[in-house]
């Protein structure tokens, strides 16, 4: 064993073949399921894209490393699925780009995290953790709320999506600026328009609890409630929901 190994490592081309051989094996595993994507991954035609104000508020959930601590992704394990709720689901990620599963949990599992507390909770919270979880660890973000949330941009960030596959139309990405000031501004005529655009369901508020500024607050916690809301495909049967 040990002299054909010896006489291969003499041969550069016997050994250069030898070594795609092997990594081809690897990455043949990995692709074959590939094909058979449509088969494994559920339907969701009721799932809808992150609004500009949602999508800002994940880009700054991942500027500031949040994932580093805070899986997005709730395994089949009973203790986990009574923790956090349904495990979760491939479509939920669809519109995800980078993707935030993981299971490096230094703070607990954000994947449902959509509505289980208040928009005030969740400011309190960023402010100082402390205020509400006295054995927390986590950094305070208390300067989000004295942050401009830059808006003018937002229409490159959904054209930059849309060219990785998510559906978001020649009007959404054109006004992106006005329906990010709308999602925070309830009484104001652009509130309207947010919610033809992304639908009744679309959570429509004064995010950070202070009208009239839009803050990298409101964009964060807009954000995190809509975690785990963007299709209820994880609580629905799984015949159901590939039937659709």
């Amino acid at each position: 064993m040990f002299g054909f190994h010896y006489r291969l490592e003499r041969k550069a081309i016997g050994l250069v073949l030898a070594i795609i051989g092997v990594a081809s094996i690897g990455g043949i595993v990995e692709i074959a399921p590939l094909f058979t994507i449509h088969q494994t991954v559920e339907a969701a035609p009721g799932m809808r894209v992150y609004t500009p104000l949602e999508l800002a508020g994940r880009n700054i959930y991942i500027r500031e490393g949040c994932y580093a601590c805070h899986s997005q992704m709730i395994r089949t394990l009973r203790d986990e699925v009574e923790r956090y709720g349904p495990y979760s689901l491939a479509v939920e990620s669809k519109y995800d780009h980078p993707m935030l599963w993981g299971s490096k949990r230094t703070g607990p599992d954000l994947a449902r995290v959509g509505g289980k507390y208040s928009d005030e909770w969740h400011v309190a919270h960023l402010n100082n953790p402390r205020a509400v979880m006295p054995e927390s660890i986590m950094p305070a973000y208390a300067w989000l709320s004295r942050t401009a949330l830059r808006a003018d941009d937002l229409g490159g960030h959904l054209r930059a999506m849309r060219a990785v596959g998510v559906p978001y139309t020649d009007e959404m990405i054109a006004n992106a600026p006005n329906d990010a000031y709308g999602q925070t501004a309830p009484d104001s005529p652009q509130a309207e328009s947010v919610t033809k655009r992304y639908g009744e369901a679309t959570n429509v508020r004064v995010f950070d609890g202070a009208p009239g500024a839009l803050t990298e607050m409101d964009a964060l916690v807009a954000y995190l409630q809509i975690l785990g809301r963007l299709t209820d495909a994880a609580h629905k049967p799984v015949a159901a929901v590939g039937s659709r």
